[in-house]
């Protein structure tokens, strides 16, 4: 069975005005518990990751600062949200969560989690509304308890991965593949084992040919035992933060590609659902549904 990280203070601990694209943490369960396409029992609720975990991967100067509020009011700005205990909170159930997930897609090859890719968090610093990396964290979680010895993280958010790629770019056993707009956001880059940079206004037939021909070869050369897969939905067209011409249905069309893929090679997977950003909620919440939806039909 399918089993799905979720808690209900994701859209909660923050101010009104950052909360629209935060609704959709709550409504994404919700859509898929009214149509049947997963059963509340395939939910539950991570407890908040631990100190020692989150060490691994973060520095223990920056994690006292996020625990105690010290941030000062630039790094907030970067951050793009005011600190609080609850954001923080929420950030280490987001954390678990995908730790959890590993679990359950070691047992039964994927697990999804309603919220995480938190890409933009560094080593020493959280910016682009992300604060801890769920993924690297759960990574290097993995390594140091030896259930993997090859990690693909396969970021497809429009914006390149740069947290991520910093925290891991000396990890021989994590390989790093981000394909996003070469001219969104972050407008300083880091370096990931494998970025692709794509145009503004590129096709969803463009986009899938370039995914196409590049995964099967990843998967081929990296031989990974584990991927995480970042199903960032800004890549859509009527995303505001986008710049991409990618239907709903191509967006779809990837994730099965994706999906496809591990399940073709029996590669357990972990799935965080990343950005999304366009204007109609309805929008934003039906092409992440699909993520799960895909996921549910094919495993």
């Amino acid at each position: 069975m399918i089993k799905v990280a979720f808690d209900p203070i994701y859209a909660h601990p923050l101010p009104e005005n950052h909360r629209f694209p935060m609704l959709k943490y709550d409504l994404i369960p919700q859509q898929l518990q009214y149509e049947g396409t997963y059963s509340p029992e395939q939910f539950f609720s991570p407890k908040p990751c631990k100190k020692n975990v989150i060490l691994q991967t973060h520095d223990s100067e920056y994690f006292e600062k996020l625990i105690n509020q010290q941030l000062s009011q630039r790094e907030q700005r970067v951050v793009g949200f005011p600190q609080s205990q609850e954001l923080i909170q929420r950030e280490l159930i987001i954390t678990q969560g995908t730790i959890d997930n590993c679990m359950y897609a070691l047992d039964h090859k994927i697990s999804l989690n309603v919220a995480g890719g938190t890409h933009h968090a560094f080593t020493n610093r959280g910016e682009g509304f992300c604060l801890l990396n769920d993924m690297a964290t759960a990574a290097n979680w993995l390594l140091k308890k030896k259930y993997s010895k090859k990690i693909l993280i396969v970021d497809l958010d429009v914006h390149q991965g740069n947290g991520t790629a910093q925290i891991m770019k000396d990890n021989d056993h994590v390989f790093t593949f981000s394909m996003h707009g070469a001219n969104n956001y972050p407008a300083r880059k880091e370096i990931s084992d494998l970025d692709i940079g794509l145009k503004d206004g590129i096709s969803g037939e463009e986009y899938l040919s370039i995914l196409m021909d590049i995964l099967p070869k990843l998967l081929t050369n990296v031989k990974p035992d584990f991927v995480f897969y970042l199903a960032g939905v800004d890549i859509l067209e009527t995303d505001k933060l986008g710049k991409l011409k990618v239907s709903m249905e191509d967006c779809k069309r990837r994730d099965e590609f994706v999906l496809g893929q591990m399940k073709k090679q029996n590669i357990p997977v972990t799935i965080a659902l990343g950005g999304g950003y366009s204007p109609s909620i309805k929008t934003i919440v039906e092409a992440h549904c699909n993520t799960f939806r895909i996921a549910s039909a094919l495993f």
